[in-house]
């Protein structure tokens, strides 16, 4: 378990400090309204996921410390909307389309919602 904990921590610092200059980066040199950096790495950490765990199942290691390094640590830490895409694509394959549906919309009115409430709370 600890070793786990250990590559977990690993890979989600790691995947949280690219986060963070992938938005540095970006924002000095591409100003608009659109936040095109969340975006970008929403997106790239999609595809990431779906290669590691394409790639993990392909060579049957869907149980090894990659997975919690790539996977869990470092997609979690670089974004976290990669797990919930891939959520919501195993929904999708198992059939379940009303729950992906529900997932999908209750996640985001609910997000947003909860970080409306927030900022307002402490108004």
């Amino acid at each position: 378990m600890l070793r786990t904990l250990i590559f977990i921590a690993l890979g989600g610092s790691l995947g949280s400090v690219l986060r963070y200059l992938s938005s540095v980066i970006l924002q000095k040199y591409y100003t608009s309204v659109f936040p095109l950096a969340t975006f970008l790495v929403n997106a790239i950490g999609c595809l990431l996921i779906g290669l590691i765990l394409g790639y993990l199942e392909k060579n049957q290691l869907t149980n090894s410390n990659i997975k919690w390094l790539l996977v869990t640590g470092f997609c979690g830490g670089f974004t976290t909307f990669s797990a919930f895409s891939f959520e919501n694509i195993t929904l999708l394959q198992n059939g379940n389309f009303g729950w992906a549906f529900l997932y999908i919309i209750s996640s985001v009115i609910i997000g947003i919602g909860a970080v409306w409430l927030g900022l307002t709370l402490l108004k």
